[in-house]
């Protein structure tokens, strides 16, 4: 079970808890404890990745590879079982991103549950601007259905798969 190996390989290379709980950003701007999996030292400032001077000194041997796989995310499930989050939808928000959440919040982005994997996530991912993510959470409100879930999900497999739009 992939679960269990990360959980141990996060246990046995860095000390510290397996799971990183991060204060993000729900539908309608609520806030709710998301778990991952700890990619990062104990004392990480809780701040965009992007934000850090310096982030891949801020991983842990392993964070590298559980980012770029995406396997970080896994226990995000937790999330989508109590309701907090869904498989598709914009990517959950720090809480600390003003920028992000005020632009979401303007375009009516806020009123969608977050997502394991959203619209934005499949174009660009971690390459693009918060301004350019929000108008794709946009595009992916007035077009959301089914089989664009369904598009995204394929999507994102090949993106993980490829370890594409992953900077850290």
């Amino acid at each position: 079970m992939p679960v269990a190996f990360v959980a141990l390989a996060v246990r046995f290379t860095s000390p510290g808890p397996i799971l990183y709980w991060s204060d993000r950003v729900g539908k309608g701007n609520r806030i709710f404890r998301m778990p991952k999996f700890r990619t990062m030292w104990i004392g990480t400032p809780a701040v965009a990745t992007h934000l850090l001077t310096n982030p891949g000194s801020h991983l842990t041997p392993i964070g590298s590879f559980l980012r770029k796989s995406s396997l970080d995310e896994l226990p995000q499930i937790w999330s989508i079982v109590r309701g907090d989050m869904s498989f598709v939808g914009p990517r959950p928000a720090l809480y600390n991103q003003d920028d992000l959440i005020a632009l979401r919040t303007q375009c009516g982005v806020h009123v969608l549950v977050p997502g394991l994997t959203g619209w934005a996530q499949v174009n660009g991912r971690d390459d693009i601007p918060i301004p350019r993510k929000v108008m794709l959470d946009g595009e992916y409100m007035a077009q959301q259905s089914c089989w664009l879930d369904c598009k995204i999900l394929w999507m994102t497999f090949l993106k993980v798969i490829k370890r594409d739009g992953v900077t850290h």
